[in-house]
Parts: structure tokens; C-alpha cells; sequence
């Protein structure tokens, strides 16, 4: 099985988480699959000093900041098509939110790179499960919004403790016409129907061991699905 795994450039406060991502590969690798990674070659919307969370005056290339994670072995989104793989993945981390979307700044209201709500959209018609980690499913909502298509997806759980506000990111995502689960670092979200398995990973205060539990629950689901699908 060849599952793609889609990065957004390399950095949790602009671009891909890394632990995440690294993780995914990890997972995959274990569970014997293969994986690809892709990103798209444009710029980053800004970039973050990530000692100190203030931005810097300078532009990077997603394309080439996710290749350092993947090692360099990386395919231009531009170059994809989802018909060559089994499944997708979804990594977290804010550039998710800054480079494939503008949720990060203007919420549900933001809009969505075309190309990645094509790219999306393309896996979903086909069938081709796709797991969303941490706070990629806000991407899968933009992507399906304004579509026939209902999502069931998470972000973690408001009922235990986030860095983050849950509450009002699930209330974004019910306005681009989603349905929401509250799940833990120790659950995923999984919609048979359209095939989706949602991870909340570093949504919630958690460690890497959980984390990459949280993970690993997420690929297994991801693969099941397209076991069923084959």
C-alpha cells in the first residue's frame, strides 16, 4: 500500500509539525506500507523564530522546507495525483492554516489554496481514505465546504486539557457544514462513510509517546479503511 503524506513546510508555528509528520513516516513504515510525501511550491505565509514566536523578515518555499523533513525525497504537488496512492495523510502543525488555508487568520471565513482544495477533493470523489492530524481537519473542512459532501471530524476534546481553544475551533468547523466528535489524545475519529480518521495529537497537552500512540491509531484505522476499499 502507498500512502501519500501531504506537508506544508517544516515547523509547527509555520509550517508542518515535525514530530508529527516524522511519526506518520514511522508508523506507516511499521505497519509495513510505503509512503510518499508531497507539498506544494509556493511560498510560506510568513516565517516564525521558533525560540521566540516573533516573525521574521524573510520568505521560505514550502516545497523546499518540507524536503528537509522528507529528506528530499518529495513530489511537487503540482506533479500528484491522487489516483497513484492508497491513502492520504494529513500532518499537523499551523502552516496547515497559514500556507494551505488562511483559518489561522480569518477562522472558517478564510480562504483555501485551489490547488490543494482540488487535490482534496479528488481523494474524497475517488474513495481514497485520508487520516487529519492535529489541526488539519480545519484544511479538510475548507475543502469540502460548500460541497455535498458531510464530514465527521475532530480536533480534540474541550473536556480535557488543550493549549488551545477546542470549543471555538469545532464551532468553525460546524460552520463549513461539519459535524464534530470530541476525542482525546488516546482516540481517533473515524467516518466510515467518507472515510476519514481524524487524530488530535498536539491539539491537547500530550507527550510524544502519546502522541505517536495517537498516531498510530489514526494509521491503522487509515489503512483498515482502504483495506475495505480494495
Amino acid at each position: 500500500m502507498k500512502i501519500a503524506v501531504l506537508l506544508h513546510g517544516s515547523g509547527v508555528y509555520d509550517g508542518t509539525e515535525i514530530q508529527e509528520a516524522v511519526l506518520t513516516y514511522l508508523s506507516i513504515a511499521k505497519a509495513g506500507h510505503t509512503y510518499e510525501s508531497i507539498a506544494p511550491d509556493w511560498s510560506q505565509h510568513h516565517v516564525i523564530n521558533h525560540l521566540n514566536g516573533e516573525e521574521m523578515p524573510e520568505t521560505r518555499n514550502v516545497l523546499i522546507e518540507s524536503a528537509r523533513i522528507a529528506r528530499g525525497k518529495i513530489v511537487p504537488l503540482s506533479e500528484a495525483q491522487a489516483s497513484n496512492y492508497d491513502a492520504l495523510v494529513l500532518p499537523g502543525g499551523f502552516g496547515t492554516a497559514k500556507n494551505f488555508t488562511q483559518w489561522a487568520f480569518d477562522g472558517p471565513n478564510g480562504s483555501i489554496q485551489p490547488a490543494i482544495r482540488d487535490f482534496l477533493l479528488d481523494f474524497v470523489r475517488r474513495g481514497i481514505p485520508i487520516a487529519a492530524l492535529c489541526m488539519s481537519p480545519t484544511t479538510l473542512a475548507k475543502a469540502l465546504e460548500a460541497t455535498d459532501y458531510a464530514l465527521l471530524l475532530s480536533v480534540g476534546t474541550s473536556e480535557e486539557s488543550s493549549p488551545y481553544d477546542i470549543g471555538a475551533i469545532s464551532a468553525g468547523l460546524e460552520r463549513t457544514g461539519a459535524k464534530i466528535a470530541m476525542k482525546s489524545i488516546r482516540e481517533v475519529a473515524i467516518d466510515p462513510r467518507m472515510k476519514i480518521v481524524c487524530a488530535p495529537c498536539y491539539m491537547m497537552d500530550a507527550d510524544i509517546a502519546e502522541v505517536h500512540q495517537n498516531i498510530e491509531q489514526a494509521i491503522a484505522a487509515l489503512i483498515q479503511l482502504a483495506q475495505e476499499k480494495a
